[in-house]
């Protein structure tokens, strides 16, 4: 990852009148390895572009060209501007297309040697650019012609697409070629204008800079520690490489105390990271950003409460007065990193306000462009960052030279707060402390500024909740399928038990309620018992079926009955809806004569029985169902629903979840 700044923002440098202050930045590589197979030579400094670039001349193809050193990418490129040493390469046949902040680096993968310093490889695998028109601004009027890499192996996409050992990473190369020397570099920026600074900037290979010895003593941060926590690395079956998730040089910050702001309170946000520990933010150390990037929140509460700053929604930064002093340092492993005051607030541009006064950019800007992907980390601390700590990151187990040790960040404070307030006031203040006066003191919380976000943002800041979330929404998406399905399968569950129900009432029904209990059969996807009933209540013990349509009262004696009519079977006018209105001849009430006690029906009032209940209207009493406990739903199980529940079931069964259970239910 890297910031490219706009070209007419780097013009300025170009254009300001000390263009001319330019500190080498020598390279520095162990030489206690006499038997390496890789040719030793002088080293060649490296440039600091107005505290904007830091850049180094490597030899690609028999070609010197500067390049950005770049802590958060692993790949090289360049772009030849003249002529292009095409004798000097092989094409390897594939292309690729790397994506950064502000464009677009896409080509042909070649190899050749490649030199860095007094170190040589052979077959270096690189990407040739052929085309820059993809970036915002012309690379080469920035001062650089390519990008050198220097994060870990794993992340790089050229190694993804070629499969050999060229394709790896030159620093993994070069530990490699010697399995006896520690696998780690440092980096040391120095900055521009500063009396008090009294080094130049270094890049080291397997040793410290001399006179930072101290870095070795400093807390290691394992990197290994948020890669699995993000679940980051190589995912395998077996020994095929199935995925890959880029890596990066990143840290966790102190519980609680990772930012401190101005008013020396803790800056508190909240984690985009999934899993990220609760007060803890996760931070890229990346020497490509020439400006930190930091969350929103914390840009305002580092500028929002300086006395006439604005924020410059076009450039998407705080513009400061250049007179500001404050103080912001951050923690990491109990160990408080200052940040210098002039790096705080940037004056290497010459930018000014709408009244030609000139104002300075505020060097921790808001993250806009440079969002997460899927939330792997809070902030980007860059150049702003990394010019008041001297950095050591070990590879470890990164490489393939043996190493078991876990990669690590080693950080080294080289700014003296109380020497850093007096380089702020004789640079920005022209040795006049007036850092105490009204104009300079921070406004009250509630006067405190934010800046605004735009619409694009808020749609990037959209994606990136979603994003960062992912894990939860997939959970919660699995869970609603699952409340779906199970809700698919109790309604079909219902319609099943309905319709045994109804066939078994329509099958008594049939019988004349004869029958007695009648359990369903057994089978079919849903199997289970269903046990209905129909029955007569008859109001005598002693009454025959042929006498249950004549008219009764109650607490009346019966006379006696004919042996004939108990053993004769009804005729089918018995069964006449209008037997009480017609008085049929075949009715007990045309014989009064051979029951002197009975008193004949007239009318159509219904009789009553001994309990009370009115009888129907039919000459012969329809059998009474039990009232049913299911609800019956007037319509069959479609082929296709029984297809999706089985399909449902199996998939269950599947799985292993056991969350859907069919269990047999007896109605009565």
């Amino acid at each position: 990852m890297r910031s490219l700044i706009p070209l007419s923002l780097l013009l300025t440098i170009f254009d300001s009148p000390v263009h001319g202050y330019v500190f080498p930045f020598h390279v520095r590589f162990n030489n206690n390895n006499p038997t390496s197979s890789l040719t030793r030579r002088t080293p060649v400094p490296i440039s600091n572009i107005g505290n904007a670039q830091y850049v180094s001349n490597i030899t690609v193809a028999g070609q010197s060209l500067p390049v950005l050193l770049d802590t958060g990418s692993s790949d090289l490129w360049v772009n030849f501007q003249g002529t292009i040493p095409t004798a000097n390469m092989k094409d390897t046949g594939t292309a690729i297309t790397l994506s950064y902040a502000v464009g677009k680096a896409g080509g042909d993968i070649q190899t050749a040697a490649v030199s860095i310093g007094n170190l040589t490889v052979q077959d270096q695998a690189f990407l040739w650019v052929n085309d820059t028109s993809t970036f915002t601004s012309d690379i080469h009027s920035q001062g650089y012609d390519g990008l050198l890499g220097l994060g870990p192996n794993q992340s790089s996409v050229i190694r993804k697409k070629v499969d050999n050992d060229s394709a790896n990473t030159i620093l993994q190369r070069i530990f490699a070629s010697n399995t006896t020397t520690a696998n780690y570099i440092t980096l040391l920026l120095n900055r521009k204008s500063d009396p008090a600074e009294n080094f130049t900037g270094q890049f080291t290979v397997s040793e410290v800079a001399p006179g930072f010895e101290n870095i070795t003593s400093m807390p290691k941060l394992d990197v290994d520690t948020v890669n699995r926590l993000l679940k980051s690395g190589e995912i395998r079956k077996g020994k095929k490489l199935m995925f890959v998730l880029d890596q990066h040089w990143q840290a966790l910050t102190d519980k609680n105390m990772g930012i401190i702001g101005p008013d020396s309170n803790p800056i508190q946000i909240d984690s985009i990271v999934p899993f990220a520990p609760s007060g803890e933010y996760v931070a890229v150390i990346d020497s490509g950003y020439t400006f930190s990037q930091v969350p929103r929140d914390v840009s305002d509460a580092i500028y929002g409460r300086v006395r006439g700053a604005a924020y410059d929604s076009k450039n998407e930064w705080w513009l400061v007065p250049c007179g500001q002093y404050l103080n912001v340092s951050f923690n990491f492993g109990g160990r408080n990193y200052p940040i210098h005051p002039l790096d705080l607030v940037d004056n290497n541009f010459g930018i000014v306000d709408s009244t030609g006064k000139t104002v300075c950019i505020g060097a921790f800007q808001p993250i806009t462009s440079a969002f997460s992907v899927l939330g792997h980390y809070d902030m980007i601390l860059g150049m702003s960052f990394l010019r008041s700590a001297y950095t050591l990151l070990d590879f470890g187990d990164w490489t393939d030279s043996g190493s078991q040790d876990h990669p690590y960040i080693q950080l080294a404070s080289i700014v003296d707060t109380a020497a850093a307030r007096k380089d702020f006031i004789q640079v920005r203040l022209g040795g006049n402390d007036t850092t105490s006066a009204a104009q300079w003191s921070l406004l009250p919380v509630d006067q405190m500024q934010h800046s605004p976000v735009s619409a694009e943002e808020k749609k990037k800041m959209y994606q990136e909740m979603i994003l960062s979330r992912w894990p939860y929404i997939f959970v919660g998406c699995l869970v609603f399928v699952l409340i779906v399905i199970g809700l698919l399968v109790w309604k079909c569950c219902c319609r099943r038990k309905a319709q045994k129900a109804k066939k078994a009432a329509l099958e008594d029904d049939a019988m004349g309620g004869f029958g007695g209990a009648k359990k369903a059969k057994k089978g079919g996807f849903f199997s289970g018992k269903a046990k209905t009933e129909s029955y007569v209540p008859l109001e005598a013990q002693n009454r025959s079926v042929a006498d249950l349509s004549a008219p009764y009262t109650p607490n009346t004696p019966q006379p006696p009955r004919s042996s004939y009519a108990s053993q004769a079977p009804p005729t089918p006018a018995h069964y006449s809806q209008n037997y009480d209105q017609n008085y049929s001849t075949n009715s007990l009430a045309s014989y009064p004569e051979q029951y002197p006690g009975y008193q004949p029906h007239t009318g159509t009032m219904p009789r009553q029985s001994q309990s009370g209940i009115p009888r129907p209207a039919s000459g012969l009493m329809r059998p009474l169902l039990r009232k049913s406990k299911s609800v019956s739903i007037r319509y069959r199980l479609s082929g296709t629903d029984c297809l999706l529940v089985a399909l449902i079931y199996i998939l269950q069964e599947w799985l292993g979840l056991g969350l859907l259970t069919f269990t047999p239910t007896e109605h009565s």
